[in-house]
């Protein structure tokens, strides 16, 4: 049997080409039967699907992901994973780099670099999103978190409502969230009493 693994990070990667739908395309065209799939960060080994299908495997089958990083985003993590596989009598297939890793020497040296390849790659993108906020805190416009979902004269209006509305009521007016109101009124009457 030939099981197929998809992963996204987010429901964001949707649009960039490496949805799952786009993913599971690529796994049935490589011969995949049955297809995993789960909305979890690579970084983490506690993912729903990908714990179902390692229990559904055994001995002569074979798993297919599009990527490396779909299934492990660090060489220790991809080859305690693989590793598992292989002892399981379980080849992977990896389409991008059209290697089948297996328990031969050969799959055991590729698995070994390809995993290796794939932590230093994933090293450089977390240093240059580090540079890169770094160099963004260095201007002078620079503020942390959220940009302000609103005005500062839609809350003026919506503190003016409430004058005469209730909280329920403002939010309905204005479109501005409870929680988001009770705070700006109580960080105006703090800034009133101070």
């Amino acid at each position: 049997m030939i099981y197929g693994y998809a992963r996204v990070s987010t429901k964001g990667q949707a649009t960039d080409g490496n949805s799952l739908e786009a993913q599971s395309e690529e796994l049935k065209a490589a011969g995949a039967t049955e297809i995993f799939s789960d909305t979890y960060t690579g970084t983490t080994t506690d993912r729903p699907e990908l714990k179902r299908l390692l229990s559904e495997l055994k001995e002569g089958d074979g798993v297919v992901v599009t990527k490396l990083d779909r299934i492990a985003r660090t060489a220790r993590q991809g080859l305690e994973l693989v590793d598992q596989l292989n002892d399981l009598g379980v080849s992977v297939r990896i389409l991008n780099m059209g290697g089948v890793i297996d328990g031969s020497p050969l799959g055991r040296l590729m698995r070994t670099m390809l995993f290796a390849f794939a932590e230093f790659e994933r090293d450089l993108i977390v240093e240059r999103t580090q540079e890169g906020k770094r160099i963004a805190k260095s201007r002078p416009d620079f503020r942390e978190g959220r940009p302000p979902k609103f005005t500062e004269a839609q809350l003026d209006h919506a503190m003016t409502l409430l004058d005469d509305h209730s909280f329920s009521q403002v939010a309905r007016l204005t479109g501005i969230s409870m929680s988001t109101l009770k705070r700006e009124a109580r960080k105006r009457s703090t800034q009133k009493a101070s």
